[in-house]
């Protein structure tokens, strides 16, 4: 790969920028927000992709988003925590440095979500109790262990033994307490369109019940700038909740755990310590919440004891077997792992082995609920179609392929890279010029676009637009979607909670298609429902054999099993720039996209984008969009660190990345020009959910494509390297990749090791036991 003058050291361009500096942070209260770490602030929940995956507690496991939260990714990695004390969470008229951001703490993942300790504390939902309070005791050292070893493999067990019941729409799914796995619908209630992404926006909150909350936490040392997220999260009743468990503060706005006990110290007085049954639930809560923010929607019980003993909990086991005894988490036995072997009279010995797995009760929901779906849509289908006319006249063998799959399946999952798009695309055509009601819906509203040019513009919808009813059918009277075949791409960008809302929204006998590429980074929600999907082996699965063309389709094709060769571009299409340092690749990333790609690619700056692994750190999106900010719109910052003309990201909640410019402020927040059009950010928002966008972590890039893009590579980005992130990255480009190389061997080492660090998850265990039982 020739550098050519795209390579060539230019020297500094004019108006050289430097490191934007962190603003400076107040002294910290009893409480404060999890600090920045750099070292935590990598490309989502990998934590998945990224820094060590332990169960070990420290300073940089800061804590995930909370459920009910209006901005869930404030802590989960792509904007700020909750804003420690005197700081503010509005956008303002004072300047700010150029590409300063507006808030000193952010948590640092560009990662899933998970609610808090708190919220699952005070709010289980009732019979949502974990294998019964005897297997919850049976984890417990010195306690019976027959219950804990009866629990079925992956399955889901109700208090008292019964496992829920799943199965074909039409069955009745409820939990013991009525509540269907997974769904909306309240005990006695009707069930709600609105995805679970859609409903994390905050609903309009009671300024009493926040003025109650901040009295207490003011009381006990804490910032009260925390009152409207402990509302959010913990319900009208948080001050009283506080005031009489206040380690459910470890749910609320980014609160580290030494800081949640010199809360509950000043709040309880010298009643509290160590051993106190209320920190031993709150604490199984948060180290649930972080290694769901890792992209685990389980654990491995040794773990979550190991952790427990970190944060001095002086009985690991029975705080644990209290949270399951409250219904906070549920208990699974470890599908992955062999039973224990024992003589007929060690039994009991035996049984207290038993692996398992604990997880908070949304997570394992969702899966139950996703698996249910997803074998109702096999068994219901009864109506093999005749599409052979429409597979012979296919665009290619594997679109043909495809189709003749569907025509006689209610599931198929396809698999492929970008060029192999076009073949789910064709059924989706074909099932149309059929009379089917069919529709094609993308991760990201750039994805939509492009198969909009494909399917047309009526078919191509959204997954989040097509859940809230904005594209698409709409609903019919059951609350299903009015459709007849859906084909879902960027299928891996779906979270296990996601998948789940779309697959109960597909109505029995309807055809479902996900499609995707495996080589991909799992998606920014905790779980990897495509994966889990594809290793049950419970469908029928379609390989594309379509290559990705061109310089880039080949060496991202090379990427993908293991392999990062030196390919051919005589136009520019893949220009490898080497650098030293961080500052060099801070100057040669502005310089390749204000001059040279512009220059030598035909391709505008607003047209180019800039994908880095973090977002902290001397090569991270900060520093980064600072210097783009200098070079493409220098300004003061006029509306909360931001310009008319800036290039944002907005995120509404975890793993959505909505792409603006801003275009002004109003009294009521900042307006920004979108592809859907403009929209307002409000004031309150602004803070928590936007960010400089000229550069972007791999997640936030995911299911989008420009037509060039700039790749920096930092030689600090260690774990956070791994061959998905680089395949993914890689691919954004269409017609240009620049690659700012700072890791040296260090590149092809990730490119050569494993696609991806392993996430905890029970989709796959479920899966083959429904379809072992069909």
């Amino acid at each position: 790969m020739q550098a050519a003058e795209l390579a060539a050291a230019q020297g500094a361009p004019p108006g050289e920028p430097a490191a934007a500096a962190a603003p400076g942070e107040p002294e910290p209260p009893a409480v404060a927000a999890e600090p920045a770490a750099a070292e935590a602030e990598h490309d989502a929940p990998a934590a998945a992709e990224g820094e060590g995956d332990t169960m070990e507690p420290s300073a940089a496991n800061a804590p995930a988003a909370r459920a009910g939260s209006a901005n869930p990714e404030a802590d989960a990695g792509d904007s700020p925590a909750a804003p420690s004390a005197g700081g503010s969470s509005t956008a303002t008229s004072e300047p700010a440095p150029p590409g300063a951001e507006a808030e000193p703490a952010r948590q640092a993942t560009d990662g899933p979500a998970a609610p808090g300790a708190g919220a699952s504390a005070v709010s289980a939902a009732p019979g949502r109790g974990a294998a019964g309070d005897a297997a919850g005791q049976g984890a417990a050292q010195g306690s019976d262990p027959s219950a804990a070893g009866r629990v079925p493999t992956g399955s889901l067990t109700a208090p008292g033994g019964a496992q829920s019941p799943g199965g074909a729409q039409g069955t009745d799914p409820s939990t013991p307490g009525g509540v269907p796995a997974g769904s909306l619908t309240a005990p006695g209630g009707a069930q709600s369109p609105t995805s679970r992404g859609e409903a994390r926006r905050a609903p309009v909150l009671d300024p009493e019940a926040i003025a109650a909350a901040r009295d207490v936490l003011v009381a006990g040392g804490a910032p009260g700038e925390l009152a409207e997220e402990a509302v959010r999260v913990l319900g009208e009743g948080a001050g009283g909740a506080l005031r009489g468990d206040p380690w459910l503060v470890l749910g609320v706005g980014g609160v580290r755990v030494e800081d949640g006990d010199a809360f509950a110290r000043s709040v309880l007085g010298g009643e509290c310590g160590p051993g106190d049954e209320r920190r031993g639930r709150a604490l199984v809560g948060r180290v649930l919440e972080d290694a769901a923010r890792h992209g685990h929607t389980a654990v491995p019980s040794a773990e979550l004891l190991a952790a427990l003993g970190g944060h001095a909990v002086p009985d690991p086991p029975a705080a644990m077997s209290a949270a399951v005894a409250e219904g906070q988490v549920l208990v699974f036995r470890d599908a992955s792992q062999p039973l224990p072997e024992a003589a007929p009279d060690d039994e009991e010995e035996a049984e207290a082995d038993v692996p398992l797995l604990i997880g908070l009760d949304r997570y394992a929901l969702a899966e139950e609920s996703l698996a249910d779906g997803l074998i109702r849509l096999l068994r219901s289908f009864d109506t093999e179609a005749d599409w052979e006319q429409a597979a012979t006249a296919a665009p290619s063998p594997s679109a043909a392929e495809l189709i003749r799959a569907a025509a006689s399946s209610g599931l198929v999952v396809h698999t492929g890279g970008e060029a192999a798009r076009h073949e789910p695309a064709a059924l989706v055509s074909a099932a149309r010029a059929a009379g089917l009601r069919a529709y094609a819906a993308a991760y990201t509203d750039d994805s939509r676009r492009r198969l909009a040019e494909a399917v047309g513009d009526d078919a191509a919808v959204t997954v989040a637009g097509l859940l809230a009813g904005r594209h698409g059918p709409g609903r019919a009277p059951d609350g299903t979607l009015a459709l007849d075949l859906l084909a879902v791409f960027d299928a891996p960008q779906l979270g296990v909670e996601e998948a789940a809302d779309l697959v109960e929204a597909v109505p029995d006998g309807a055809r479902l298609v996900l499609s995707g590429d495996p080589n991909v980074l799992w998606s920014a929600g905790p779980g990897r429902a495509f994966a889990d999907l594809l290793a049950a082996k419970c469908c029928p699965r379609v390989s594309s054999r379509t290559p990705d063309p061109g310089p880039i389709g080949e060496l991202v094709s090379g990427i993908g099993v293991g392999e990062l060769a030196a390919v051919e571009a005589p136009d520019k299409e893949v220009v490898v720039v080497p650098v030293r340092d961080p500052r060099e690749a801070v100057l040669r990333a502005v310089q390749l996209v204000a001059d040279s790609v512009p220059r030598a690619i035909g391709v505008p700056p607003e047209r180019t984008q800039v994908i880095t692994p973090a977002h902290g750190g001397a090569v991270g999106t900060r520093v980064l969009n600072a210097a783009l900010k200098e070079r493409l719109n220098p300004g003061p910052g006029r509306f909360g660190g931001f310009d008319p003309g800036d290039r944002v990201v907005h995120v509404p909640f975890p793993g959505r990345t909505l792409p603006g410019t801003v275009v002004g402020a109003e009294p009521d927040g900042l307006l920004l020009d979108g592809p859907q059009g403009r929209f307002l950010v409000p004031r309150a928002d602004v803070a928590g959910t936007v960010r400089h966008g000229w550069a972007i972590t791999g997640h936030q890039a995911a299911g989008a494509r420009w037509p060039a893009v700039v790749v920096v590579v930092p030689g600090d980005a260690g774990p956070l390297l791994t061959r998905s992130w680089v395949y993914s990255a890689f691919a954004r480009g269409e017609r240009h990749l620049s690659v700012v190389q700072g890791a040296d061997q260090a590149l092809a080492a990730a490119v050569a090791g494993a696609p991806a660090k392993e996430r905890t998850t029970r989709l796959t265990s479920v899966l083959k036991e429904l379809a072992a039982d069909s």
